[in-house]
């Protein structure tokens, strides 16, 4: 299938990181030009060099960028327009989460850093590049929640609450550009963990994590998600098929966001 999505343009956020990556590398296969943008040089340059490396693809460009600085934010955006053009795509996936702490011992400093990068970050350059979308009269952004932005996460305080927040932030965005041909979905994944999503849940306690291994045993598939698994999400939220796909708070879960016994 075409996902129309050639000479696109698509700002993917945290684009070096694990789910950010096959972001990138999905879109790129499907001949969108991606721009990696992170706050990791290293990481985004890497991701650019094997998507520009494969043959039939879109072309990528690294950029570091600390979205926390909106100064900063506009000098990334105007480099991308110097290479590319406008935006087409945003995929707000940037986010720390690191925390493992009940509220009454919440560290106020790791609360204000994941405020200021996980929601602050993605308002700043949602505000940079949304209105010109509106604009031009096309555009997808898709904005990276959790299951713990919706049902809370025991001991994620700031991470929830940011992620929760997101989801607010995407709806509002699909109701203002709803009339200038701009869709705007969340998307609210499970724990995704590469290779060890076949793993049983026996087999996540026993070389993993137990953390792992009893999300796995709530999951009604029974096994954890990839990365890309939610980015084939992305990519088809990105894409024309999608046009009238909005406002949208949508769970890559296994199912475990479902009552099971």
């Amino acid at each position: 299938m075409d996902l129309g999505l050639q000479e696109k343009t698509a700002v993917v956020t945290g684009g070096g990181g694990r789910i950010g990556s096959a972001d990138c590398r999905l879109l790129a296969e499907e001949g969108a030009n991606v721009v990696v943008l992170d706050v990791d040089t290293d990481s985004a340059r890497a991701v650019a060099d094997g998507i520009n490396e494969t043959a039939d693809t879109g072309e990528a460009m690294a950029l570091e960028c600390d979205l926390t600085d909106a100064d900063a934010v506009a000098d990334s955006l105007a480099d991308v327009r110097d290479e590319f053009g406008g935006v087409d795509i945003l995929v707000n996936n940037a986010a720390m989460v690191d925390a493992r702490s009940r509220i009454g011992d919440y560290d106020d400093d790791i609360w204000n850093r994941d405020v200021e990068i996980n929601l602050t970050g993605t308002y700043n350059i949602s505000k940079a590049v949304f209105p010109r979308m509106c604009e031009r009269g096309w555009g997808r952004v898709v904005t990276m929640s959790s299951m713990a932005g919706w049902y809370g996460g025991f001991g994620q305080l700031s991470y929830s609450a940011t992620k929760a927040a997101m989801i607010g932030l995407g709806r509002t965005m699909a109701l203002e550009g709803a009339q200038s041909g701009v869709t705007s979905n969340v998307i609210a994944p499970n724990i995704v963990v590469g290779d060890w999503a076949e793993m049983t849940p026996e087999e996540l306690r026993e070389n993993v994590d137990e953390y792992f291994a009893r999300i796995a045993e709530a999951t009604p598939m029974r096994h954890l998600g990839t990365e890309e698994d939610v980015a084939n999400m992305v990519t088809y939220l990105c894409s024309e098929q999608a046009s009238y796909v909005t406002g949208q708070v949508i769970g890559v879960t296994g199912g475990v966001d479902l009552f099971s016994f």
